[in-house]
């Protein structure tokens, strides 16, 4: 097998002394980045694949209580050298290398193609602090860039996700990295199909509301205030061209159902109540895995009455 500049650091992620581990990662992360060649094949695999165990780690520190002393997820491991090593310190390393490798567009599409999407929306799902918030978000942000990327995604929850921490963000860098992130998934996707269901996305999610309270803040950063601008434009424009079924389909694709008006319309069901077989049944799809994944009591009761409606605007869904 070829030697290459990073499979001697490779064996030295799974060493027991985390300031090694650390150490590795980092020129790991450096050498595939900067070097004039590319990590490729199982050696791309294993050190994404070691990235993912390494955040998803930190999501089940967050869920478990009592907290169970997991070996990357120690409050605190003192070296001989008495170098202090915190857990949160760790993670944030992790997250300093996905980073540094998402620069580099080949290594976009590989992580992707790894589920690293669903590993990052986790992460910012889960109690996290800020700092780590920034570097996952920062990511999404170098995914975004890319208008191939943008198309893909659109299969994950990262408008809900990165809507939510705007909501309860008190960091300039947080908020800043947000309304970046937002702005390339409207400006860098290529499809007018793709920008409008980001842009409902954003509208579903009360991102126009939180964008008119930023509005009122004064910001050094220009580029906020620029992004702020962008937005509240670009999502205006979309208000006007939002048809009920619009606000629906965005409604559903979020997974957080209301009791919106648009649920108890006789005139909305029976227009558009076929229209949830389109694109292979894509809505109704999404629906009947709402039953059977959620546990909102309000996202369910919401769910059984579309089914129960879609069923008796359109007796052949039985």
């Amino acid at each position: 097998m070829k030697n290459t500049a990073w499979s001697y650091f490779l064996p030295m992620l799974n060493r027991q002394d985390l300031f090694t581990v650390h150490m590795a990662a980092r020129i790991i992360a450096k050498l595939a980045a900067w070097g004039r060649e590319l990590m490729e094949g199982s050696d791309l695999n294993y050190y994404f694949n070691w990235i993912k165990t390494q955040l998803s780690s930190q999501v089940q520190s967050q869920e478990q209580c009592p907290p169970v002393i997991i070996f990357h997820s120690f409050m605190a491991f003192i070296l001989s050298s008495g170098f202090l090593f915190q857990s949160s310190q760790y993670v944030q390393c992790v997250a300093g290398c996905l980073q540094l490798m998402l620069r580099v567009n080949e290594y976009r599409f590989a992580w992707v193609e790894a589920d690293g999407v669903n590993c990052i929306t986790a992460v910012l799902s889960s109690k996290c602090g800020f700092q780590l918030q920034y570097q996952m978000i920062f990511c999404v942000w170098l995914l975004a860039f890319s208008p191939q990327m943008c198309e893909h995604l659109r299969r994950y929850n990262v408008v809900p996700a990165l809507s939510d921490i705007l909501q309860e963000s008190v960091k300039e860098k947080v908020t800043r990295i947000i309304l970046a992130a937002f702005r390339n998934l409207l400006e860098k996707s290529a499809e007018r199909e793709t920008r409008q269901e980001y842009a409902l996305a954003m509208i579903q999610c009360k991102v126009l509301k939180q964008l008119e309270n930023l509005e009122q803040q004064k910001y050094d950063d220009e580029d906020i205030t620029d992004d702020i601008k962008f937005l509240l434009e670009r999502l205006g424009e979309s208000v006007q061209d939002l048809s009920s079924f619009d606000e629906y389909s965005s409604e559903l694709k979020s997974g957080r159902l209301e009791w919106s008006p648009v649920h108890k319309s006789e005139k909305f069901w029976r227009e558009n109540a076929v229209r949830l077989n389109e694109k292979n049944y894509e809505l109704l799809k999404i629906l009947t895995r709402l039953l059977e994944v959620s546990d909102d009591p309000q996202v369910i009761a919401v769910a059984a009455h579309d089914v129960g409606e879609y069923v008796r605007h359109y007796p052949r869904g039985k």
